[in-house]
């Protein structure tokens, strides 16, 4: 199987080309196809699988064979992803692909300016990647119309929902025309997300190159258990041990990851951080920072579990695993992609049993469990079983005491 075989147009296979596109990966190989067509499409596969081109390459062709000349403030392909990381990610490759075609693309969303986002819509724009309240305030602006819309596309859809968008998401499929091409893409779907393709999907294409909530098999993953207030020390003891190069590390809170950047750093280890409160120029300088290694750690909170896509990264470590258990394959998604191998460790605290649990159960294995020496946990972490329940030992029998009093005899 080849691109070309798959009926995409000279520009864009010039365009793979350069990029070192060899064969189309087989979430590619089925969505570009019914893309072309015109169909509906429910697609779930992997992180690193290619779900990006599977969608753009067929629409920027699209877009090219079929017209109109769109005008002023409308938009031909709309593409909502839940984070700003994966907009400019997802944008990026539409320029990438398209680099051949006479086509205007843009990206929107909140944290920067609005006006330069409103002066790139005003000539009209063939596709906008944005985040939902973003769009929502051009939208609302009258600086965005949907009259020339011809295609939805819902990337990471089921993120969209957890990130709480589901009002804004609402707002927006009102305010689209009814009819049009919508395509669903994600890494997994959760129930809610299958009954929102119910209402908005026409009679779609469903794709599932992977089993449903499944981690990358080259990837290897393996628990450490540790008492919560000794993770900063076993974070620093491993990463001297093991020689580990770069690593993305999740940590729950802002406050939690501007606390292990201060102590590497202290320890001359070069970190920086991404999370909610960063503006977004400081964010993306920090991704660009790690990606051509001047920093050695990136820690992050859940915000960049999706829309890093970062070549060759050996190392996730989940320092505090995610309440979202779905949050713990998009984070470890971040490693072993495009076939790569990788590693993602977890250290675990006996308060966090009940969310390892869960992670055991959505993607159906016990994760091996390795002791560090000198690391033991105070607080022991019960054993999982991989079904969501956690093996609690029996208690010992209470012994009956013997009473030994004057005048009493021993047996």
């Amino acid at each position: 199987m080849t691109f070309a075989s798959l009926g995409l147009i000279d520009p864009l296979l010039q365009a793979l080309v350069t990029l070192g596109y060899q064969t189309p990966t087989p979430v590619q190989t089925q969505a570009i196809p019914a893309v072309l067509a015109g169909r509906d499409l429910m697609a779930a596969a992997q992180t690193g699988t290619g779900k990006t081109a599977g969608f753009a390459l067929p629409l920027l062709q699209r877009m090219v064979m079929t017209g109109p000349q769109v005008d002023s403030n409308m938009v031909r392909v709309l593409v909502l992803v839940p984070t700003r990381e994966l907009a400019e990610q997802v944008h990026e490759s539409f320029k990438a692909y398209g680099g051949h075609l006479p086509l205007r693309t843009a990206v929107a969303y909140g944290g920067v300016s609005i006006n330069p986002q409103m002066m790139k819509l005003r000539k009209g724009l063939d596709v906008l990647v944005a985040t939902p309240g973003r769009l929502l305030d051009l939208y609302r602006q009258n600086a965005l119309h949907f009259d020339q819309l011809q295609t939805l596309v819902l990337d990471e859809a089921d993120r969209v929902l957890d990130l709480g968008f589901a009002e804004e998401l609402g707002a927006i499929i009102t305010a689209l025309p009814k009819k049009r091409q919508t395509l669903l893409f994600s890494a997994t779907f959760s129930e809610p997300i299958r009954a929102l393709a119910k209402v908005l999907l026409n009679k779609p294409l469903t794709v599932e190159v992977s089993p449903r909530n499944t981690t990358v098999k080259a990837i290897r993953q393996w628990v450490i258990t540790v008492d919560k207030k000794r993770k900063a020390e076993l974070f620093m003891h491993l990463l001297k041990k093991r020689r580990w190069g770069q690593v993305l590390v999740f940590v729950k809170t802002r406050k939690g990851v501007e606390q292990l950047v201060s102590s590497l750093v202290a320890q001359g280890i070069s970190a920086d951080s991404i999370h909610g409160d960063k503006p977004q120029p400081a964010r993306l300088r920090a991704l660009d920072r790690f990606k051509a290694g001047e920093v050695k750690i990136l820690v992050a909170t859940d915000v960049a579990a999706r829309g890093l896509d970062i070549e060759d990264l050996p190392m996730v470590v989940h320092f505090d695993l995610p309440i979202v258990a779905e949050d713990y394959i998009h984070r470890t998604g971040r490693t072993g992609r495009a076939g790569a191998t990788g590693e993602a460790v977890s250290l675990v605290g006996a308060d966090e049993v009940e969310l390892l649990a869960a992670i055991e159960t959505l993607t159906r294995q016990v994760l091996k469990r390795i002791d560090e020496p000198g690391f033991a946990p105070e607080h022991r972490v019960p054993d999982t079983n991989g079904l969501g329940q956690v093996i609690k030992k029996p208690k010992k029998p209470k012994t009956k005491k013997m009473y030994f009093g004057a005048g009493a005899h021993k047996p």
